[in-house]
C-alpha cells in the first residue's frame, strides 16, 4: 500500500493537520517524508521537522509554508 501524498497535501491545505499527519506518518518513502517534514513546520515543530526533511535527503527549506506546500505539490505532480 502506497501513501496518497496529494491527499495529505489537500488535507494540509484545508487545515486538517492531523488526518494529514495520520495519512503520513506510517510511511518512510521520500515524498511522506517531505510531506511529514513540512506537516511539522505547519505545527511550528521546527526539530521534528529537520529530522523528516532530514529522512528524505534534503536540508529543511527557508521558504514560507505556502512556497513549500506549492514546492511539494509539483514535486507530487513529477
Amino acid at each position: 500500500m502506497t501513501c496518497d501524498h496529494i491527499r495529505a497535501l489537500n488535507l494540509a491545505k484545508e487545515g486538517q493537520w492531523d488526518e494529514a499527519h495520520q495519512l503520513v506518518q506510517s510511511y518512510s518513502d521520500k515524498r511522506s517524508c517531505l510531506i511529514h517534514g513540512y506537516l511539522h513546520r505547519v505545527e511550528g515543530d521546527l526539530s521534528n521537522a529537520n529530522y523528516w526533511y532530514q529522512r528524505a535527503d534534503e536540508k529543511m527549506p527557508d521558504n514560507s509554508l505556502e512556497e513549500e506546500l506549492e514546492r511539494l505539490y509539483e514535486l507530487m505532480a513529477s
